[in-house]
């Protein structure tokens, strides 16, 4: 199934079991579940109230083809914002839960741009991790990431750094911010080209913010994305990550939470 089929699955409110083809090991790609949950949440507010800030926490994994159900609830809803949290349940347990911030636009006298996009080879100057099964996670398959910063995973050449191009195999209907979302979480943590050799690793918790007024991001457009590492020890490692149009125009900032057992 693609991206979109998934999305159309998971707004049928039933419960549903994630593709094989989607997996990361024994879960399933974070970056879909939460892109799921995100969809079912943005549902309940209001059109003209976008996702400011979304925080994820991945409870446990959620297991390929194992029905998923997805619980959403309205804990406030102000003014000009809307507070939801969103669940993934799955065998009766909490799998993911997830807290976002939809707002409206308000006047203000501050306005500031952006920050710009880090200089990057051209895409098709830059080398693809491409799918090579029982090597790289199964979801790579309908992701397609071209590296321009930093080492790959499990060279042993170290680094802070790490990103590069991103787009789906499969370029989606149109591109919406739960597009935004699993894109985003499909990049490997940045500590792994620290490793020589592979160990296990995954994402603890996730804070992801998108901006608006949102660029246009057409199907099929390249998007960028550079990550670095703030901090590493005790089997934990915390980055942050900016991701930018071809154009050079900032859309969303990430920060990660990354448990490593290596």
């Amino acid at each position: 199934m693609t991206f979109d089929e998934l999305l159309q699955a998971a707004d049928s409110g039933q419960p549903l079991a994630m593709p094989k083809s989607w997996s990361q090991g024994r879960a399933t790609f974070g970056g879909l579940t939460a892109a799921l949950v995100f969809e079912r949440m943005a549902q309940r507010v209001p059109k003209d109230r976008a996702m400011r800030s979304m925080q994820v926490s991945f409870v446990g994994p959620v297991e390929p083809g194992v029905p998923a159900s997805f619980e959403t609830d309205i804990l406030r809803e102000g003014r000009a914002v809307s507070q939801v949290q969103g669940r993934i349940m799955q065998n009766g347990e909490p799998r993911l839960v997830c807290l976002a911030s939809f707002g409206g636009d308000r006047e203000s006298q501050v306005q500031l741009e952006p920050q710009p996009a880090p200089d990057a080879s051209p895409v098709d100057q830059c080398p693809s991790l491409d799918h090579i099964p029982g090597v790289t996670p199964d979801f790579v398959q309908h992701i397609e990431m071209r590296w321009a910063f930093g080492h790959f995973p499990f060279s042993g050449k170290g680094g802070r750094e790490m990103g590069g191009w991103m787009q789906f195999r499969t370029p989606p209907r149109t591109f919406t911010d739960a597009h935004i979302v699993a894109l985003v979480d499909a990049w490997p943590p940045a500590l792994l080209p620290h490793f020589g050799k592979p160990v296990s690793a995954s994402s603890l918790s996730w804070a992801l913010d998108i901006l608006h007024p949102r660029p246009v991001i057409e199907p099929g457009d390249w998007l960028l994305y550079k990550a670095s590492i703030d901090q590493a020890g005790a089997g934990y490692g915390h980055t942050q990550a900016g991701i930018w149009t071809a154009r050079g125009e900032l859309v969303a900032l990430s920060r990660q939470t990354v448990t490593v057992f290596g």
